[in-house]
């Protein structure tokens, strides 16, 4: 097992706000901040600040905590595999309303996005993911006590065979400001066992 924040970490896009300690990475938003590209709504947003380290390992899993205070539509944090602006997949809970938000993750290759959701009370500001690796096949899951995990999304990336960037994201793509905290940040061996 290795701790995220002892890797080589880099930004994409640093924030103007942030905190990084030994055991907890803070991320305040700023307004207009997202990801996207292009499918149904033609728009192109490429914006959203990115920590992340590169491997070359073709099986391993990373779990992440996240904690959130979001209030506007669309704030969300999460994690990621940011390959370039055109290749990519996030997971995130992305705020819609006072009542419900969003449990979902966006796959883009070669430039087009998709997005799967399942609606979650909007009580929820703690969740875990865990994204799992095998070579060029991805596995996503979900946890709100960080025991029993549920699967989001397997997926592929088709620029996601060789080297690629991981890490977390937090973005905020309406006119809204919000603090997302991240913790429990561990690479560990696979958890995503081979289909048999």
């Amino acid at each position: 097992m290795k701790y995220f924040l002892k890797e080589q970490l880099y930004w994409i896009r640093k924030p103007k706000q942030f905190y990084i300690d030994n055991q907890n990475i803070k991320i305040t938003t700023e307004p207009k901040t997202d990801l996207w590209q292009r499918t149904y709504y033609g728009f192109q947003n490429d914006n959203a600040p990115i920590l992340q380290t590169k491997t070359s390992e073709k099986f391993f899993s990373f779990t992440v905590k996240t904690q959130f205070d979001s209030k506007c539509r669309f704030d969300q944090c999460g994690i990621i595999i940011y390959i370039d602006s055109e290749n990519w997949i996030k997971a995130s809970t992305e705020y819609e309303n006072n009542q419900f938000q969003r449990l979902g993750s966006v796959v883009t290759n070669h430039g087009y996005s998709d997005w799967a959701t399942t609606d979650i009370s909007s009580s929820i500001k703690e969740m875990w993911y865990r994204l799992s690796r095998r070579e060029s096949d991805y596995c996503i899951e979900y946890s709100t006590d960080r025991k029993h995990f549920q699967q989001m999304r397997i997926c592929h990336i088709l620029e996601g065979d060789k080297e690629i960037s991981f890490g977390i994201y937090a973005c905020s793509p309406e006119n809204s400001s919000f603090q997302a905290t991240f913790s429990d940040l561990y690479i560990t061996e696979c958890k995503w066992e081979a289909h048999k």
